[in-house]
């Protein structure tokens, strides 16, 4: 989900996560969603897998895109499931009979996630930035999918912009360094493309990887602040206790700022993604 529109599964489940901010930005964060999806040429799947499925906005498109396919989206955080089975009512009720048993989610995490059938495609978007260790499920996630499935996944690889090296260097200053310690730690940046590449490729997949800069361009004041403070910012934030967390957010809207400045066609956040999509062979 979720800076990252990093989603929870796995190594994020103990956050507590408000869909709304999630999805302030919600066309901008569909992107690489629809991108990705875009490269998986799978013609009429009878079971697809969204793993970090967020609020469900994103995996109720692929009900379009495969209308007779049953759709599920796991995730690891229970407010983000009940925003997502809200959706899925709210579908439903506006196409009656159309999407019933269709389109369904879950609580789940990935490391244990096992599916009751093999999967013809799985799609984990913006999500394993947040599952240390991600690289050993690849494999099994592989052994998961039906011959001829599909497993797409995409994930941020801007740890090392100013977003998040801001973030962690005003997290180690005082006041805040000692209401932190212990409480929060830099994840490590994500794989290359190359590498997602050879690892999927290294289970006997037809591998397609590749990596895209977006320059998002956001409204508002603090838009940046914005986006990352539901997403990537999200663990800091929600460690530091009331009393502190408003000066912190206050000097980080700053610093944002000066690295973000604001244009009169809006603020530009460059984001890099890592793309991979693996297609198994048939039987």
């Amino acid at each position: 989900m979720g800076t990252g529109d990093q989603r929870t599964t796995g190594g994020a489940s103990g956050l507590q996560w408000d869909p709304r901010q999630y999805l302030k930005y919600a066309d901008e964060r569909g992107r690489p969603f629809a991108d990705l999806v875009a490269r998986v040429a799978a013609p009429s799947p009878a079971y697809v897998v969204d793993i970090g499925c967020g609020p469900g906005n994103l995996t109720a498109t692929l009900a379009d895109r495969w209308p007779d396919a049953r759709i599920e989206g796991i995730d690891s955080s229970p407010e983000m499931i009940d925003r997502a089975q809200e959706l899925a009512r709210e579908l439903a009720q506006g196409r009656p009979g159309e999407l019933s048993g269709q389109l369904s989610f879950r609580v789940g995490d990935a490391h244990s996630w096992v599916p009751d059938r093999p999967v013809d495609v799985l799609v984990t978007n913006a999500t394993l930035q947040w599952v240390p260790g991600h690289e050993a499920l690849l494999p099994t996630w592989v052994d998961h999918l039906a011959p001829g499935g599909w497993l797409a996944l995409q994930v941020p690889a801007n740890f090392d912009s100013p977003t998040h090296r801001i973030l962690f260097e005003l997290a180690a200053e005082e006041p805040w360094a000692t209401h932190l310690a212990g409480r929060v730690r830099q994840r490590a940046a994500a794989q290359g493309a190359e590498e997602y590449l050879s690892l999927l490729a290294a289970t006997g997949c037809e591998v397609d990887a590749w990596e895209t800069t977006y320059l998002h361009v956001l409204p508002g004041e603090d838009a940046v602040f914005e986006w990352i403070r539901g997403t990537g910012a999200r663990p800091v934030l929600q460690a530091l206790s009331d009393d502190v967390r408003p000066e912190f957010e206050k000097v980080y809207k700053e610093r944002l700022a000066a690295a973000y400045p604001r244009r009169a066609y809006g603020t530009v956040l460059p984001f890099r993604r890592v793309f991979a999509v693996a297609h198994r062979a048939g039987s």
